[in-house]
C-alpha cells in the first residue's frame, strides 16, 4: 500500500487526502477484483509509455481513477462510467481545471471498452495519443507475469455474478483479442505483445478445460465433411450418368467420355479438398477455388450442349445427372474454400475432436446420401419426364356418347390413328382414350370422335398400356422405360408419375386400383394403391404363394395358390382401404376367372381335369359366405366366359360335347341377386369368335362372309345379324364401352350407330 501511495507523487498539489482515498478504494477488503496489484501493473506500464502522451497528467489521473469504483459482477463499462463521475465530483475540490477534468473523464470512459484495434498492420494515423497510451497501460495486465496474470483472471471470474456466463463471455473476449492487435501503440506492441499472447493462449486453453465445448468447431468439421462427401457423391452421380443417354433416341456418335472424366476428377478431388478445407495455406485456397471454377465452367458447357427437344428427339437421363454431378462438385469446392477461409481465423482455437465435430462427420454423409436418393434422383427423373412430354389440348367440352343400336350405320370415324384400333380403347368420364405407337395417348370425344387432347412423349417409341381409374377421372398409362404416368382424363395433363420402383408392377385391377408384384423367390405381393402410385397397404401371404385378386367398392378378395408345402389354397378377404384381413377360407383348388357383379364376387369352381367348371359360385366379399351356386350343365364344352352387365352375370359358352363339332354360341344371363337364370339365347355363331358385352347385356362379335362384314348380336330378345358398312375390319375385335360399340378401320376407330 505504501509503494502504491508513493506513485501518486504529488500528481495534483495538495491532494494527499485524494491519493489516500483512491488507494483505500483499491485495497478495500470487500473488493475481489481489480485490487492494488492490478493498479500497480497499470501504473508501471504507464511509466514506460507516458512519453507518447500529449497530456501526461490527465492520463495518469485517468489511470488512477479508471477502476476506483467497482461493484462485484459489474461490467467494465459500468465501472468506467461510475469512476468517471467520481473523478468529476472529486477533482474540482483540488483545483484541477475543468478542461483537464473533462479530459480525465473522457479517458476513463474509454476503458469501458477495451476492444483491440482492427487486425490491420497498416493502421491509420492515431488521433488520440492520450487514449491509446491509457488503453495500452490498462491492457498491460495481459502481459503480466504468468502467475500474476493467472491470479488476476481468477479474481475476475470469482467476482462475476454468473460464473458460466462469465466463462463464455471471457472465452469470446480472449478470441477477439487474439484475432487482432493487442495494443494500439507501436511501443506497447513491441514490449508487451509477445508475453500477452502467451498469457491469452494459456488462458484460452484453460477456458477450454473449464468450459464444456461439445459443439465448438462443428462448422469447420461440417465444411470439411461436406467438401469430401459431396465430391464422392459427384463421382457416384457421374458414374450413373455415364450409363445413361444424352438424348433419346441415343445418337450413334454420342460422346460418352465426359461423365467418366468427371467421375475420375471428382473422386480424386475428394482427398485433395479434404486437405484444403483443413488448411489455411494459400495453396489450399487456390486449389479449392480452381475446383469451384472448373465446376462452374462445366455447368456452362453442359447447359450450352443440351439437346433440343422435338417430337423425334428427347432429353436423356444423362443431362440432369451430369448437371447434378457438376453441382455437387461445385458444392464440394465451395465448401472447401469456405472451410479454408474459416481455418485462417479459427485454426488455433479449435479444441480436440468433440461431440459436435463427430456428429458433423456422421450427419453430413447421411444428409448427402439422403439428398442423392430423395432430391437428386427424383429431380433428375422429373426433369426428364417434363422435358420430353407434350400435351395438345383442343379445349373442347366432353360430349356424351349415344348408345349403339346397331342399325348398320356409323356414328363417327376418328381421324387417322396409325397402329391403333378399337380393341385397345378404354372409356373414361371425359371420352374414349386410345394408345398409339411412338408413345402417344389420344382422347376422343365419345359423341363425335373428335380429338380432345393428345399426350405424347419423345423418350418412348412404343405403344403405352392404358387403363382408366379414379372413377374414370384419370388415365393410367404405362410407357416403356418410363413407368406409370397418371393423366387427367379431361385435359391430358400429367398429374403424377409413379415411383420408379413401381415400374414393373402389374395392374391387377384398375377400378378400384390394385397392383401385383411377381417375386421369383419368396412370396408374391398385392398392394392397394392410390391413383398417384402411393401404396396404402401391402399384402404378402407367404412363400411359394401366387396371388389372384378382385375388388369390389370396399373389399378385396384374394385367391392364394400354394406351390410348395402341404398348405391348401385359400381365399382371403381384405379391407380395400386398410388392407386389414377380414376372413380366410380354404378353397381346395384355386378358383378361376373371378368377376364382380352387383357387389358380389362370382368365381368358377374347377371341374377336375376338365376346363369346364363344375359351377359358378357367388361369394359375399365382406364375409366370405356363399350366396348362391349355379351348376354348369355337363353339355357345355367351351371356355365359359363371364362378364358383368348391370345386375346380370352374362355367361358365354357352347352347347356341345365336342368343341370341334360346335357351331353355336349359347348366352346365359344369371340374376346376381338370386342366382337364377334370367334368360338364355342360342345363336348360330362360331363359339371361338371373340365377343364383347355391352352394359345392357348384348353379346357382340364380328364375322365375315364372302361379300361383307357382319355384326352378330345375341341378346335377351334373340339373335340378329347386322351388315356393317365398308371399311370396317372384321379381322379386328369389336369393343363395347358402356353401350357404345367401337370397331376398327384402317388406322381409325369407328363407332357404330
Amino acid at each position: 500500500m505504501v509503494e502504491l501511495r508513493a506513485r501518486w507523487d504529488q500528481l495534483v498539489p495538495g491532494s494527499d487526502q485524494l491519493a489516500d482515498e483512491l488507494v483505500a478504494r483499491y485495497v478495500d477488503r470487500n473488493r475481489r477484483a481489480y485490487r492494488d496489484h492490478y493498479l500497480d501493473i497499470v501504473l508501471t506500464a504507464l511509466d514506460s509509455l507516458i512519453q507518447l502522451a500529449t497530456d501526461p497528467t490527465s492520463v495518469r489521473l485517468a489511470a488512477w481513477f479508471h477502476r476506483a469504483v467497482h461493484e462485484p459482477g459489474g461490467t467494465p463499462a459500468e465501472d468506467a462510467e461510475a469512476s468517471a463521475r467520481l473523478a468529476e465530483e472529486l477533482l474540482p475540490q483540488y483545483g484541477v481545471p475543468p478542461i483537464r477534468i473533462a479530459e480525465v473523464a473522457r479517458l476513463i470512459r474509454l476503458t469501458g471498452d477495451l476492444a483491440a484495434p482492427p487486425p490491420d498492420s497498416y493502421a491509420p494515423p492515431r488521433r488520440d495519443a492520450n487514449g491509446d497510451v491509457l488503453v495500452d497501460a490498462v491492457n498491460a495486465i495481459l502481459a503480466a507475469d504468468p502467475s500474476r496474470y493467472a491470479v488476476h483472471t481468477a479474481e475476475v471470474r470469482r467476482d462475476a455474478a454468473d460464473r458460466r456466463s462469465a466463462l463464455e463471455h471471457r472465452y469470446d473476449e480472449v478470441r477477439q483479442l487474439l484475432d487482432g492487435h493487442l495494443y494500439r501503440t507501436q511501443l506497447a506492441r513491441q514490449r508487451l505483445s509477445p508475453v500477452a499472447r502467451i498469457n491469452l493462449e494459456t488462458e484460452l486453453a484453460g477456458l477450454d478445460s473449464e468450459l464444456p465445448a461439445p459443439w465448438r468447431g462443428w462448422q469447420q468439421a461440417a465444411l470439411t465433411a461436406t467438401a469430401t462427401f459431396t465430391a464422392i457423391a459427384s463421382a457416384v452421380v457421374a458414374i450413373a450418368a455415364s450409363g445413361a443417354s444424352w438424348q433419346v433416341p441415343a445418337a450413334e456418335d454420342a460422346i460418352g467420355w465426359p461423365p467418366v472424366v468427371l467421375a475420375a476428377a471428382a473422386f480424386f478431388s475428394a482427398p485433395v479438398l479434404f486437405r484444403c478445407a483443413r488448411s489455411a495455406s494459400q495453396r489450399g485456397l487456390l486449389i479449392s477455388g480452381a475446383v469451384t471454377a472448373a465446376a462452374v465452367t462445366g455447368l456452362l458447357i453442359a447447359w450450352a450442349q443440351m439437346p433440343r427437344v422435338n417430337p423425334a428427339v428427347g432429353v436423356g437421363l444423362r443431362v440432369p445427372l451430369l448437371i447434378s454431378a457438376l453441382l455437387l462438385l461445385l458444392a464440394a469446392g465451395a465448401s472447401a474454400l469456405v472451410g479454408s477461409l474459416l481455418r485462417t481465423r479459427s485454426a488455433r482455437f479449435l479444441p480436440p475432436r468433440n461431440v459436435g465435430q463427430q456428429l458433423a462427420w456422421l450427419v453430413v454423409p447421411a444428409v448427402v446420401a439422403v439428398a442423392l436418393l430423395l432430391i437428386i434422383q427424383p429431380l433428375a427423373r422429373n426433369y426428364v419426364l417434363s422435358s420430353n412430354e407434350r400435351v395438345e389440348n383442343a379445349n373442347r367440352p366432353a360430349g356424351k356418347a349415344t348408345a349403339s343400336t346397331l342399325d348398320g350405320t356409323v356414328a363417327w370415324v376418328s381421324k387417322t390413328m396409325l397402329g391403333s384400333g378399337a380393341e385397345e380403347a378404354i372409356g373414361t368420364r371425359y371420352g374414349i382414350a386410345v394408345p398409339r405407337q411412338s408413345g402417344v395417348v389420344e382422347m376422343l370425344d365419345a359423341a363425335t370422335g373428335v380429338l380432345r387432347w393428345r399426350y405424347s412423349r419423345s423418350d418412348s417409341d412404343e405403344k403405352p398400356n392404358i387403363v382408366a381409374t379414379g372413377n374414370g377421372d384419370y388415365v393410367l398409362a404405362q410407357f416403356a422405360d418410363v413407368g406409370y404416368l397418371l393423366l387427367d382424363a379431361n385435359t391430358g395433363e400429367r398429374k403424377a408419375a409413379w415411383p420408379g420402383r413401381t415400374r414393373d408392377h402389374l395392374i391387377q385391377q384398375a377400378e378400384p386400383l390394385l397392383t401385383g408384384e411377381r417375386v421369383s423367390r419368396g412370396s408374391d405381393k398385392l398392394r392397394g394403391v392410390d391413383p398417384d402410385g402411393r401404396d396404402r397397404w401391402t399384402f404378402e401371404p407367404g412363400r411359394c404363394t401366387g396371388i389372384g385378386a378382385v375388388a369390389t367398392s370396399d373389399t378385396v378378395v384374394t385367391f392364394l395358390g400354394r406351390s410348395c408345402g402341404d398348405e391348401d389354397d385359400e381365399m382371403v378377404g381384405l379391407d380395400l382401404k386398410s388392407g386389414k384381413k377380414l376372413w380366410t377360407k380354404q378353397s381346395g383348388d384355386t378358383y378361376r376367372r373371378p368377376v364382380v357383379v352387383a357387389g358380389l364376387v362370382v368365381v368358377a369352381e374347377p371341374g377336375g381335369d376338365s376346363d369346364l367348371p363344375d359351377a359358378l359360385t357367388a361369394i359375399d366379399p365382406r364375409t366370405g359366405e356363399t350366396k348362391w351356386r349355379w351348376s354348369v350343365p355337363r353339355t357345355w364344352a367351351c371356355r365359359t366366359l363371364m362378364n358383368a352387365a348391370g345386375r346380370y352375370l352374362i355367361v358365354v359358352d357352347c352347347p356341345a360335347t365336342r368343341k370341334m363339332e360346335n357351331g353355336q354360341t349359347l348366352v346365359t344371363a344369371i340374376d346376381a341377386a338370386t342366382g337364377k337364370t334370367a334368360w338364355q339365347t342360342a345363336a348360330p355363331v362360331n363359339p371361338r369368335a371373340k365377343v364383347t358385352v355391352t352394359a345392357d347385356g348384348r353379346v357382340i362379335s364380328l364375322s365375315r362372309s364372302s361379300d361383307a362384314c357382319w355384326a352378330n348380336v345375341i341378346s335377351r330378345t334373340g339373335f340378329r345379324q347386322v351388315r356393317l358398312p365398308t371399311g370396317i375390319s372384321c379381322s379386328r375385335d369389336a369393343r363395347a364401352i358402356g353401350n357404345l360399340v367401337l370397331t376398327s378401320g384402317a388406322d381409325t376407330v369407328i363407332a357404330l350407330r
